[in-house]
């Protein structure tokens, strides 16, 4: 087995050598851009690493690694068009770069491209990758429907933030693991658990990414401070901590969602006081542990050994104990 950092690296070299600029450039370039932006290759990796836990050389593995980051960056592409961001990984998005056109045609072109690269394997394992990926690439399509209904919803229960989550993040985690058993040819079980493990693992990501949005360290999140409350995003701190909050504290919260942030400095700090005084932070924090160790029960259950189990459970505590 090899290290995380030795997984990232073989599969930048592969993306380099794959994903190449041709005519018309004004439809390759873009996607070349958005996938040389760097990130932390956490699918790509999870995809290579549960290969050889099942026994399978990572390298025969990449080309689906390479559908997972080309896809995930595909709906990145989408996600800036739909949020106006100006910026991804502190340079200017592909629409804010080129234009809107130009970056909806282009993250068509990685979808197509994604599929493409299940064409590198043998019939059974094709038809099996690609109704994975077929049924993640929707219910990260139906995630990002919900996240963007709920922004007008009053009603939006900690339930319902849950399972906008698990689509819009988690799955993907999962099928990422679950490829790389797919590859592997290992067993039906095996292929479910390790799916299993990586959705609980995403959710307990997002949360993560929720907690540190408010409270993590501006230097190293990389991140906006309290971007999801500039958005008035209702996280699972914003739903905890109304269901925790005396009914003065909940009204002052519902009612610091519904300003514009330039109309008050203090909005961000504001927030994150009523986060910490409902308890919702610290409630966050044990949910976060929750679903980590839940992710950990199903990795326990594998049948494989402990050796193998190690990088699984080291990526796990890693991921957990990010600042960024």
């Amino acid at each position: 087995m090899k290290s995380i950092s030795q997984y990232r690296e073989a599969f930048q070299e592969y993306l380099d050598y794959k994903i190449e600029v041709k005519e018309p450039e004004n439809l390759y370039n873009p996607m070349r851009y958005i996938l040389g932006l760097g990130g932390k290759r956490l699918r790509p990796v999870l995809v290579l690493m549960s290969a050889e836990i099942f026994e399978a050389n990572y390298e025969k593995a990449l080309d689906a690694a390479l559908a997972i980051e080309i896809f995930h960056n595909f709906s990145l592409v989408h996600d800036d068009i739909m949020d106006d961001a100006p910026l991804r990984r502190g340079k200017q998005t592909v629409h804010e770069r080129w234009d809107i056109n130009t970056g909806i045609l282009s993250g068509d072109a990685m979808l197509i491209n994604a599929y493409q690269l299940f064409e590198n394997y043998d019939s059974e394992t094709f038809q099996e990758l690609a109704k994975l990926f077929s049924k993640t690439a929707m219910q990260v399509c139906e995630g990002q429907q919900y996240d963007i209904d709920f922004e007008s919803r009053d009603d939006v229960t900690i339930e319902n933030y849950l399972k906008m989550i698990e689509y819009k993040t988690a799955v993907l985690v999962g099928a990422s693991l679950q490829m790389g058993a797919i590859v592997a040819n290992t067993s039906a079980v095996n292929k479910e658990s390790v799916y299993e493990f990586g959705r609980l693992l995403g959710i307990a990501f997002q949360l993560q990414d929720d907690y540190l949005d408010a409270f993590g360290d501006p230097e190293t999140f990389g991140k906006q401070p309290g971007g999801d409350i500039i958005e008035n995003k209702k996280t699972f701190l914003y739903l905890k901590s109304l269901e925790a909050s005396g009914e003065s504290e909940a009204r002052q919260l519902e009612h610091l969602y519904t300003i514009n942030p330039v109309e008050t400095a203090g909005k961000i700090d504001a927030v994150k006081s009523l986060f910490r005084s409902s308890g919702a932070a610290a409630l966050t924090k044990l949910e976060i542990e929750k679903y980590t160790e839940m992710a950990f029960k199903v990795l326990d259950e594998i049948e494989i050994s402990e050796e193998k189990k190690r990088p699984l459970r080291e990526f796990g505590e890693m991921l957990m104990n990010r600042t960024v």
